[in-house]
């Protein structure tokens, strides 16, 4: 079981596409698009419809909801007021999509309820890219060559950081002067990395070396794409 999410918002089609959009990040989770008036397609939200998503979307671990504007906001903690039979569920305080996409990978890489929600209030600060550390501090790293077609944007992304989820091991990418904190599909897809890019990936840890071999399969076998 994972946490399912629920993605209120005025545009039926914005909800749909980017229900679709952080399927292909977590095909375990369910993703339920709560968008538009349920009788003529219209702009606005439904308390109906978001209570019926909300309990599509439970599979036992609970729910998270998120929302584009102030009256979806309204209407989501109105539909989460009123669950019964001991759904649980929360109202996550976080943009709309980049929200849906940090959610979504926390949940399939089995996170529990408030984990999957701070992951989708968090994307709403800054990515977190430093500058390059300093050797020395007892990491390992090793240089790879991105040879997909999109480098790491947003599914090889997902694709990373869910194989390092139950792993050990502080891993970050590095790309010129700038690193990222592998467990962040939004830190790692601003770094920008494209097909043809040399990445160093450092690891350190009780499973660094883990770390370091799942991260080399995964770009030499093109994320699976």
């Amino acid at each position: 079981m994972t946490v399912g999410i629920v993605l209120v918002s005025h545009s039926a089609k914005l909800a749909d596409g980017l229900a679709d959009l952080a399927a292909q990040m977590a095909p375990d989770v369910r993703i339920i698009a709560a968008g538009g008036l349920p009788d003529d397609g219209g702009l606005g939200t439904d308390y109906d419809e978001v209570v019926a998503a909300t309990q599509r979307a439970d599979s036992g671990d609970g729910v998270v909801l998120l929302y584009d504007l102030g009256s979806a906001q309204m209407t989501a903690e109105l539909a989460v007021e009123s669950l019964s039979g001991g759904l649980a569920a929360v109202v996550a305080d976080g943009p709309l999509v980049e929200g849906a996409i940090a959610a979504a990978v926390a949940a399939q890489s089995g996170a529990d309820r408030a984990a999957v929600s701070a992951a989708a209030a968090e994307a709403g600060l800054a990515p977190d890219l430093a500058a390059v550390s300093a050797p020395g501090d007892g990491a390992q790293e090793k240089e790879l060559t991105l040879a997909n077609e999109v480098g790491l944007h947003a599914r090889p992304a997902a694709v990373l950081v869910r194989s390092l989820a139950a792993l050990e091991a502080e891993v970050t990418v590095r790309l010129g002067e700038q690193e990222a904190d592998a467990h962040s599909v939004l830190a790692l897809m601003s770094l920008g990395a494209r097909q043809g890019d040399h990445i160093v990936v450092r690891a350190k840890g009780p499973q660094a070396s883990d770390a370091l071999a799942k991260v080399t399969s995964l770009v030499e076998s093109n994320f699976g794409e």
